[in-house]
């Protein structure tokens, strides 16, 4: 079978498209890369006002400094516990959410639909006080379980409107062929169901990873023990303690902002639909 040749037109077009990617890809990297170097500067300079890839000499006992001057690794183990705990939690809910929507009649599912959308928009800091007098009345105040308290719902409306429409596109006659041969519905949602929803299970798992780690307000709001504190918190002290050592506040940045990059590269490749390491 002989293939076609491709034109010298068609190769520039992608040429370009790929230059173009790369040229985009540099741009969203430069402000970590600013990060990075800037975090390598001796302590006590100022902000560099170019992009200085990397200075020297390099000050790698910036991110030992952090570490004593701030509980840093406390504060990133309670992180790393909080988001282990509350990321599967919220796949778990979520997805169940939103299959339980996607199974239901035309009008009890528009009614569920349209009021997700409405949760969507009502802002954050409408449910502080609620929350923080709930929380205060079960013993839940003081406790990493008030961080993770809200994977119990999904953690967003956001993420069961994901799981919804991820599960909307599934055939039908699969979920009625698993119930004719005796399949409950946790039977259909753990079988029939989340095997066709991966991109939304990768994604969503991004996502709940995001919105725990990067969680600033809940532990301002429900820990006193400064012992329980994560890595957002632990960042807001090493500011205080010195707002313009700049090398050492960029260290602490990096140091929060490294594990979610790392997440990322590791599924990019299932977001795409390319089995990830390890798998067949």
């Amino acid at each position: 079978m002989s293939s076609k040749r491709r034109s010298p037109r068609h190769i520039f077009t992608a040429s370009g498209y790929h230059l173009l990617a790369v040229l985009v890809s540099l741009l969203c990297l430069l402000p970590l890369l600013w990060m990075l170097a800037a975090s390598l500067r001796q302590t006590g300079t100022p902000l560099p006002r170019t992009l200085d890839i990397l200075p020297w000499p390099p000050a790698w006992e910036n991110y030992v400094r952090i570490f004593e001057i701030v509980p840093l690794g406390r504060y990133l183990l309670n992180s790393l516990f909080v988001v282990a705990l509350a990321v599967p939690l919220t796949l778990l809910t979520a997805s169940l959410a939103g299959f339980g929507m996607s199974q239901l009649p035309r009008k009890a599912r528009t009614r569920l639909l349209v009021l997700s959308i409405l949760l969507q928009m009502v802002p954050v800091t409408a449910l502080w006080l609620t929350r923080f007098l709930l929380f205060s009345w079960i013993g839940l105040t003081n406790s990493h379980f008030a961080l993770i308290a809200p994977a119990l719902m999904g953690a967003s409306p956001l993420f069961v409107l994901l799981f919804y429409w991820a599960f909307r596109r599934v055939p039908l006659e699969q979920y009625e062929s698993a119930r004719l041969d005796g399949a409950t519905p946790l039977t259909a949602w753990r079988l029939v169901g989340l095997p066709q929803v991966r991109p939304a299970l990768l994604a969503v798992g991004l996502l709940a990873f995001l919105f725990f780690w990067n969680d600033f307000i809940n532990p301002l709001l429900y820990l006193k023990s400064t012992r329980l504190y994560t890595l957002p918190v632990g960042l807001m002290q090493l500011q205080e303690l010195d707002k313009t050592n700049w090398p050492l506040l960029m260290a602490a940045s990096a140091l929060v902002t490294l594990p979610p990059v790392g997440v990322f590269l590791w599924l990019q490749r299932a977001l795409l639909g390319e089995p990830i390491h390890g798998e067949t």
